[in-house]
C-alpha cells in the first residue's frame, strides 16, 4: 500500500470517528436537555450541529436573500427540531432535524413572497385551500364548495373564507396602472385617480384625544374659560361677562391655559402648531 493511500485512509477513519463522537454526544446532550433545558446544553447543542445548518442554508443561496439571514432562519429550524426530537425512538439526529431546518427556511422564502404582511397560519390556511381545491376540482369536475374543501382540509368553513380573503395579499397594484378594461393610452384613468383624498381634519384627531386628557392638568377655572371659548365659541368679552372677572383676565387665563397645554402635547410628540387662540 501506498503512502497516499494510507494518509487517505487515515484520514477517512479520522473524520468518521469524529462523526461518531459528535452523533454520541449529541444523544447524550439531548437526553440532558429533555430533562434539564438547560439554556448552556440547547447553545452547546446549537453550536455542534451548525455545520448542517449552514450546509442546508447553501442550498437556498442566490435567492434574494442575505446568506447569513437565511442561516439564522435555519437556526430557528434547527432549535425546534432540538425541542421535538425524542432520543428514545433511536433515530438519527440529524435525520429528523433536516427536514425541520429546510421547512423553516422554506416558509421564510414564502412569507417574504408576499406583497403585505400576512400572518403564517392565514399563508399556510390559503396554500392548503388552493391546493384541495384544485384537487377537488378535478375530482368532482366542477367548482368546490366551500364546505367540501373544509372537509377535505379538516379546517372550519370560516378558515377557509378568511384564506381566501388574503389572496389579494400577495400581489400589489401600482396606482400609475390603468383601471381594469381601459386601455393605457394618455387619457386612460389611472388607479391612483380613483383614490379618495385624505381628510384634512383627520390630523386634529390626535390632538383632540391628547387634550381631553391633558385638560384635567388646568385648573378649574381654566378649565371653564377654554369650554367656553372653544366649546361654546363665546368671545372673551361674553367669557368675561358670564364669569363676572375682566376681559383681561380671560385673556391671561386663556394665554397661561393654550401654554401648558402646548407644553404638554410636545412632550407627548403630537404636533401643536393649531392649537391657537
Amino acid at each position: 500500500m501506498t503512502l497516499s493511500a494510507t494518509t487517505g485512509s487515515s484520514v477517512a477513519t479520522t473524520r468518521s470517528q469524529l462523526a461518531a463522537k459528535r452523533r454520541d454526544e449529541t444523544i447524550r446532550l439531548l437526553r440532558q436537555y429533555h430533562v434539564t433545558k438547560s439554556p448552556a446544553l440547547l447553545e452547546r447543542l446549537v453550536e455542534i450541529n451548525s455545520d448542517l445548518v449552514r450546509f442546508i442554508a447553501q442550498r437556498f443561496a442566490n435567492r434574494g436573500e442575505p446568506l447569513e439571514d437565511i442561516a439564522q432562519v435555519g437556526f430557528l429550524g434547527l432549535i425546534h427540531a432540538i425541542d421535538r426530537f425524542d432520543p428514545d425512538m433511536g433515530n438519527e439526529f440529524s435525520t429528523f432535524a433536516t427536514p425541520t431546518i429546510m421547512g423553516e427556511i422554506r416558509r421564510y422564502f414564502r412569507d417574504r413572497s408576499w406583497a403585505l404582511r400576512v400572518p403564517r397560519r392565514l399563508q399556510e390556511n390559503y396554500l392548503k385551500t388552493m391546493k384541495a381545491r384544485d384537487a377537488l376540482r378535478s375530482e368532482l369536475e366542477r367548482e368546490p364548495s366551500i364546505e367540501e374543501i373544509a372537509h377535505r382540509i379538516s379546517l372550519d368553513p370560516s378558515e377557509i373564507l378568511a384564506a381566501l380573503e388574503v389572496s389579494p395579499a400577495q400581489h400589489t397594484a401600482s396606482l400609475q396602472e390603468p383601471i381594469s378594461g381601459e386601455s393605457g393610452g394618455e387619457g386612460a384613468d389611472l388607479l391612483g385617480s380613483r383614490l379618495g383624498k385624505t381628510d384634512e381634519n383627520l390630523d386634529r384627531i390626535e390632538i383632540t384625544e391628547a387634550l381631553a386628557g391633558l385638560m384635567a392638568q388646568l385648573t378649574p377655572r381654566e378649565q371653564q374659560v377654554m369650554a367656553l371659548r372653544f366649546v361654546d365659541q363665546l368671545s372673551q368679552t361674553e367669557v368675561a361677562r358670564r364669569l363676572g372677572i375682566s376681559q383681561m383676565h380671560v385673556s391671561r387665563l386663556q394665554r397661561a391655559a393654550l401654554e401648558q397645554l402646548r407644553s404638554a402635547l410636545s412632550a407627548e410628540g403630537v404636533g401643536a402648531e393649531d392649537l391657537s387662540g
